[in-house]
């Protein structure tokens, strides 16, 4: 079966989510709080990659961009992520962040920049991924947009 285009994630591939970024050792504690700003990529049924886009009021937290190991090379993190961020910047956000402990340099080739967390407005500061899911010794990155 091919691959799918990026769909919104249901109810129903929750526990495929959680199973894909535990995985990889990415959070699972508010998949279901968030679930609805979910969106991924399968294989049949089988979800393959995903990643979500937390919007708050001006800005968007991108996260936990995952792809199942066998499918990765395949530009499948990049698909998504690109696809977030055009979400992000059709909804009028200012910027989107995002926390990462090991994908500076990916991110980077997306055009992210590391960001001192005390530049980071308290909107996405109070996100759960600021506040306990992530480590602090995770790097913060910014994507802005130009002004409309």
């Amino acid at each position: 079966m091919p691959v799918s285009s990026i769909v919104r994630l249901q109810a129903a591939n929750l526990a495929q989510l959680e199973d894909l970024l535990c995985l990889n050792h990415l959070p699972t504690q508010d998949c279901a709080a968030q679930a609805q700003n979910f969106y991924g990529i399968f294989d049949g049924d089988e979800l393959i990659a995903a990643g979500g886009l937390e919007p708050t009021a001006n800005y968007a937290l991108l996260r936990s961009i995952v792809v199942k190991e066998e499918f990765r090379a395949s530009g499948l993190a990049r698909s998504i992520s690109e696809y977030l961020i055009s979400l992000a910047e059709a909804e009028g956000k200012k910027a989107v962040y995002l926390l990462t402990e090991t994908a500076e340099t990916y991110f980077e080739s997306l055009g992210f920049s590391s960001v001192d967390r005390v530049q980071v407005p308290l909107e996405i500061t109070q996100t759960r991924q600021f506040t306990s899911l992530c480590p602090d010794t995770a790097s913060c990155m910014i994507l802005t947009f130009s002004a409309h």
